[in-house]
């Protein structure tokens, strides 16, 4: 293992936090013995493209520095090619960081982490979802969240967390059930009149809503929520439930597992870990270890 390690910066993850947690993060590594050399692109693109250079180069590591964007970024560069990941997480959801047990906003310990995991030659192999050729750690959303999404990316006001919420009124007042066409590893199709479908690599995403929250990162499947048709009542009821995974109790909520999935429904385009992957039908699949991630060392009893 080379002993230059790149940091994968987003600058305006957090409002500025990504780029004021890449110092932290870099003098723990440097303190570790590691020359660290930092990536920070253009646009998404030509990030990317120099997130892949340096993995083709050999870099010993590649550690996002961002929220869930920049890590699905990241993941994109090192899935599959043995070069492992660390997650410095100060982005506004960090749902991949969570669900891996690393820390968040603080980026000083999460380079001693990648740092010691380094050290030790440690980490932990995590599997990936994959559609086409787009990984993802989290979560495929698709129904009313993804409608959510569509809706606020379209707006040019307000700016920020409110855009999103008048995003869900407008969504909530045009509620209706989507006629879904699921199959799972390949059998029966099931035909479902459904408010979302949910297909998640990991437990939660949009900061901690746990809509998937029996998911592993190492079972080799994924978990597909199914929330049924249901009320504007029964799901603004149902909705802080998410928070703490008991929402998969209730009636209208059906949960599978299986390694491919197969979504099929008119107009509804599918978001994974927050990023446009395009209209349905889609399938994702279950990659077992696709990446090693460098996570803090297990708990000793």
């Amino acid at each position: 293992m080379t002993g230059e390690i790149t940091l994968f910066v987003n600058p305006a993850a957090g409002r500025g936090r990504g780029r004021d947690a890449a110092q932290p993060a870099a003098r723990a590594l440097r303190g570790a013995g590691f020359c660290v050399r930092t990536v920070v692109g253009t646009d998404a693109d030509d990030a990317l493209a120099r997130a892949r250079a340096a993995v083709r180069g050999g870099t010993g590591a590649l550690i996002a520095v961002g929220g869930d964007g920049m890590t699905s970024l990241a993941l994109q560069a090192v899935a599959g090619t043995g070069t492992p990941l660390g997650v410095v997480a100060v982005g506004t959801g960090n749902d991949i960081a969570r669900a891996l047990g690393l820390p968040v906003r603080d980026p000083a310990r999460a380079g001693r982490i990648a740092a010691a995991a380094l050290k030790e030659h440690r980490g932990r192999p995590v599997d990936l979802g994959r559609v086409g050729g787009r990984w993802f750690g989290s979560v495929l959303a698709s129904g009313f969240d993804s409608r959510v999404s569509d809706r606020g990316n379209r707006m040019r006001w307000p700016a920020g967390r409110l855009r999103y919420d008048l995003a869900i009124l407008a969504e909530l007042a045009a509620l209706r059930p989507i006629p879904y066409r699921i199959t799972l590893d390949g059998g029966p199709a099931l035909e479902v009149e459904a408010t979302l479908v949910a297909v998640g690599n990991g437990p939660s995403y949009g900061g901690g809503m746990r809509i998937c929250g029996g998911a592993e990162l190492d079972d080799g499947l994924l978990d597909v929520t199914v929330v049924g048709e249901c009320s504007r009542a029964t799901l603004l009821r149902v909705f802080p439930r998410v928070y703490r995974g008991t929402h998969l109790g209730h009636p209208a909520v059906t949960v599978h597992r299986a390694a491919t999935v197969a979504l099929e429904a008119p107009g509804v385009t599918g978001y994974a870990d927050g990023e446009p992957l395009g209209p349905l039908p889609l399938t994702a699949e279950a990659v077992p270890e696709a990446v090693r991630v460098l996570v803090p060392a297990p708990a000793v009893p």
